[in-house]
């Protein structure tokens, strides 16, 4: 394994116990957030370090440390502000930052990631204060190679990339798109358990078209129109050979690509480099678990469900396809399964022979099922669906808010006595239904899951779980299950595996309490389940090239790779000359 930096790497000494080597002393240890320990350097340490001095002589332990982060969190008067807090104690001490987000994942995870991710994605400009990661565009696509080496982290096994055309429900925001990578990889560390400094978050500034940023001198990104065609193509494939000469055990997660380049990336470069795109793929296969852990609850088989996915983006058209992926394998045949699966659009039921999208042909459905449906245009709508198709499972991932109204959810309860509704588009402006009212017009009948945290609903004498459909569920087992394995590919049966995994591990520990779900703070618990299962997926259909894993303790193994935000002792090593 390659050093981790120039300035400091792990070591093991010769009693099998970590330390950190550093190169660097004085004031630059508490500039560089890997090696800022602050007040817990000890005394020793801050007179061989050239510290001694620098800082107030009390030596605190971290868990005084992250109480006092914790009070001044608490103090933050909005979600933006406790984002910005938290990232600007990442920026001072990595260590710290995993430690309090680990003891407060829970409360901190919308936070760092979805909702609040969205806003700060959004004003990304405005509150911009620390560089981090790497931003590519048509400027400087031809020194890639230079960039990457600029990077100080040398051993990268995880990179979360995006163009920032489709971030969460609130579309193209250029420049902006780096913090939800930052965001990402959060998560990957704290609960898939990647070392932070092996991990690299990058944005490809190929332009914007939106006029408020193209139009505002503040705007940090290029003010150009989006690439397209040929030249963007170009440059993506820049990136992608630049990052397999410096890094070549590295994954990559695409991350918030537009449908219409979103399918083709995924498509152009799989086969090239281990890589998955999040919301095609991670996104199906946390709709596929949830959708599993509520069959498993109403006591029926996921074969017997008539599915409607209404958004035909990347995460609709990957929610469709994992169901029917899900599907066959239960005992149906692939044209039963997209039988019984409505994908909806912008102009209604996408059907074969009418949809113009290549990437939606898979999941359209065959127009003799609605021929003999009384129908007022082309193709049935929403409501013509739901009540022909007698429906069972109604999942959103439009991004318009409202969409499953009162009309539409009682049209499903009539359905069948269970309805399972997943309003699942991000923010939470965006979602399709509020579970209050979702549980209000099924009169307690509904399983409903979300995309955003939402609170449990009280109705009549009972409380009703909220499952949070989370792609952190998924993405931090399933990449560090490929890093671990050193994959050469990530299949689609480690994804589907993946889903399984976490329906099995929620039926295990909750499905008796009638969640659908785990609550995030189960994050590592569930990821080490996700990671162990997909890595032994991995290894029996070859993609993984590690020798020695067969027939160990996977759980065991991976957890035994968990990077720890722990202190640990520093030792000084004068860098070579």
């Amino acid at each position: 394994m390659s050093r981790l930096s120039d300035y400091f790497d792990y070591k093991v000494d010769e009693n099998g116990n970590t330390y950190v080597e550093v190169t660097a002393r004085g004031i630059i240890l508490l500039r560089l957030s890997p090696t800022n320990k602050g007040t817990a350097f000890t005394e020793q340490e801050r007179i061989e370090l050239g510290l001694d001095g620098l800082l107030p002589p009390q030596v605190t332990t971290l868990e005084i440390q992250v109480d006092r982060l914790y009070a001044n969190f608490r103090r933050q008067l909005d979600d933006i502000s406790k984002y910005q807090f938290l990232r600007a104690v990442q920026e001072r001490s990595e260590v710290l930052f995993y430690a309090l987000l680990e003891r407060h994942l829970e409360e901190m995870a919308p936070i760092v990631y979805t909702p609040t991710i969205g806003l700060a994605v959004q004003q990304f400009s405005k509150i911009y204060t620390t560089a981090r990661g790497l931003t590519l565009s048509a400027q400087n696509i031809g020194r890639a190679e230079t960039i990457l080496d600029n990077y100080p982290w040398h051993d990268i096994r995880m990179i979360v990339v995006t163009d920032a055309s489709a971030i969460l429900g609130i579309g193209d925001q250029g420049m902006g798109g780096l913090s939800i990578c930052v965001g990402k990889l959060a998560l990957y560390t704290v609960g898939g358990g990647l070392c932070p400094f092996q991990t690299l978050p990058v944005n490809l500034d190929v332009g914007t078209d939106r006029t408020e940023l193209l139009e505002d001198p503040r705007y940090l990104g290029i003010h150009e129109k989006r690439l397209r065609g040929q030249a963007y193509f170009e440059l993506v494939d820049k990136f992608v050979m630049a990052v397999q000469k410096k890094w070549p055990k590295a994954i990559i997660q695409w991350e918030d690509f537009a449908k219409n380049v979103a399918f083709d990336v995924l498509q152009r470069y799989r086969n090239q480099i281990p890589c998955f795109n999040d919301d095609i793929q991670g996104t199906g296969a946390v709709a596929l678990a949830g959708l599993l852990s509520a069959c498993r609850k109403k006591g029926e088989s996921l074969s017997g469900q008539i599915v409607v996915v209404v958004g035909a983006g990347a995460g609709g058209v990957g929610v469709a396809s994992a169901i029917q992926e899900g599907m066959v394998r239960d005992g149906l045949s692939r044209e039963q399964a997209r039988r019984q699966m409505f994908v909806m659009d912008g102009r209604g039921l996408v059907v074969e022979g009418i949809a113009a999208d290549a990437y939606k042909l898979p999941v359209a459905q065959f127009a003799d099922v609605y021929e003999n449906w009384q129908i007022n245009g082309e193709v049935p709508n929403l409501m013509e669906v739901v009540s022909n198709a007698k429906p069972t499972v109604l999942i959103g991932l439009s991004g318009m808010p409202g969409l499953f109204n009162e009309p539409i959810i009682k049209a499903m309860a009539r359905n069948t006595r269970q309805p399972v509704i997943f309003p699942l588009s991000n923010p939470t402006a965006n979602c399709e239904a509020i579970p209050e009212d979702i549980i209000a017009w099924t009169q307690g009948q509904a399983i409903v899951a979300t995309g955003s945290p939402f609170a449990d609903v009280e109705y009549g004498d009972h409380s009703y779980p909220v499952g949070q459909g989370n792609n952190a569920f998924i993405f931090p087992g399933l990449g560090f299950a490929a890093v671990l394995g050193e994959c050469s590919r990530i299949t689609d049966a480690m994804v589907l595996e993946s889903a399984y995994a976490l329906a099995d591990y929620t039926a295990e520990h909750y499905l008796a309490s009638g969640q659908i779900y785990p609550p995030i703070a189960d994050l590592r618990k569930v990821s080490i389940v996700v990671a162990a299962r997909v890595l032994a997926r991995a290894l029996e259909d070859g993609s993984s090239s590690r020798q020695g894993l067969d027939g160990i303790d996977l759980e065991a193994y991976v957890r035994s790779r968990f990077w720890k935000a722990e202190h640990l002792p520093f030792v000084y090593s004068p860098p070579a000359k």
